[in-house]
């Protein structure tokens, strides 16, 4: 899942820290890592758009992936609505702002699946950055309904909406979402 990256749209909460530019600077280059580091033919790897049409048009992600849209309601109806795009799975959904996602972390993802009718990938603050399913059934429409987003209960409520104890957790990565974070993988880097 990816945003345009326009200064003000995208990151805002790390960019109230850092500036809007610098925010929006780091979330595309960040962005455009990740997805060369996840590409892999094993799996499609296809890029979730949004806004709709300003993020089909975009020159800035690969040409050569395709693209679908993320729709202009809540995060948990985006996921679903990109969850349902495709028949059959397994399918994992990443969020774009997670400097250590590797192919070998994705490749455990999908390995989960294998016993597992959901997986997902937990960051240290209470989020995820990862949510996979095998997709054996409808996935129901009261998944992700009453999840705090952006709050430290975002993984423990996206359990709750399951309705099975048939799922797992993978890696625990670090998401960018403030100063902080963004101190954090800065020195890491350096």
């Amino acid at each position: 899942m990816v945003k345009e990256p326009r200064p003000g749209k995208v990151k805002t909460r790390l960019g109230n820290d850092i500036g809007m530019i610098e925010s929006a600077w780091w979330y595309r280059h960040q962005s455009l890592s990740l997805i060369r580091n996840v590409v892999h033919p094993k799996w499609e790897t296809v890029i979730a758009v949004s806004p709709d049409i300003e993020g089909q048009n975009s020159r800035i992600w690969p040409s050569e992936l395709m693209r679908i849209s993320q729709g202009m309601s809540g995060l948990g109806e985006r996921m679903l609505k990109i969850l349902d795009s495709f028949r059959v799975g397994p399918i994992c959904i990443i969020g774009s702002d997670i400097p250590d996602v590797s192919k070998e972390k994705i490749d455990r993802a999908f390995k989960i699946l294998r016993r597992n009718e959901y997986v997902l990938g937990p960051t240290f603050d209470g989020g995820f950055w990862l949510f996979g399913a095998k997709k054996i059934r409808k996935i129901s429409k009261k998944t992700f309904t009453k999840v705090r987003w952006s709050s430290n209960y975002a993984f423990d409520d996206t359990i709750k909406t399951l309705e099975t104890d048939r799922w797992a957790a993978c890696d625990v990565l670090r998401d960018i979402d403030n100063g902080i974070d963004y101190d954090t993988i800065q020195k890491k880097t350096s």
